[in-house]
Formats: structure tokens, sequence, C-alpha cells
């Protein structure tokens, strides 16, 4: 497992994740969403696993899922499972926020 830490301070990362935006994040050699609800973060894989749609082109709920842009499925940004729609789970990556910004555990 590895670690990547976006920005450099966590009012840094606040301002660069606009609250329920969804932003294309190229860590190492892995492209990954991280969208936040208020203070909380959330990193997920960038296709939905259904029929691999960009998932930065979707929406975040206060409910915190993921609605894909095309089918309209739901994904829990806490564990991945599907909420509403018949596909695999959504890979979602652990995060911490702290002083020095966004830790990501990939």
């Amino acid at each position: 497992m590895k670690t990547f830490t976006l920005g450099q301070s966590r009012e840094q990362v606040m301002a660069l994740i606009p609250d329920r935006g969804i932003k294309l994040v190229q860590l190492g050699t892995v492209k990954i969403c991280v969208s936040r609800l208020g203070n909380e973060f959330f990193a997920f894989e960038t296709l939905c696993p259904h029929q691999k749609t960009p998932l930065h082109q979707g929406q975040v709920t206060g409910l915190a899922e993921v609605i894909c842009p095309l089918h309209h499925f739901r994904f829990d940004l806490h564990t991945g499972q599907v909420r509403s729609g018949n596909c695999a789970e959504l890979k979602v990556y652990k995060n911490l926020l702290c002083e020095e910004g966004l830790q990501i555990f990939i």
C-alpha cells in the first residue's frame, strides 16, 4: 500500500475540493476521484463498475453517495456498496485529512 498526500495543508485541500464536487487526481500511476461532503473526504475509482462511465461527471448526494451520470446507479462512498442499481461495488480508498494535507492510501 502506498500513501499519497494531496495538498500541503488542511486549508488548501478544503479549497481544492469543493463541497459535493468531484475532482480527478493522478496519484503516481493511478487516477482516482476525490470528493468531499462537509469536512469528510472520499476517494474512489474513476469509472462506474457497470459500463465504465466517468464518475467525475456524476454527483455527490448529502447521503454520501456518488450517482453515476449514465444510469443513475448510486454507490455508498464509505464502503463502495451499491445502493441503487445492479453491478459490482465501487472501489473506495481510505484517506485521512491532517495538517499536512489529505493522505490517500492506495
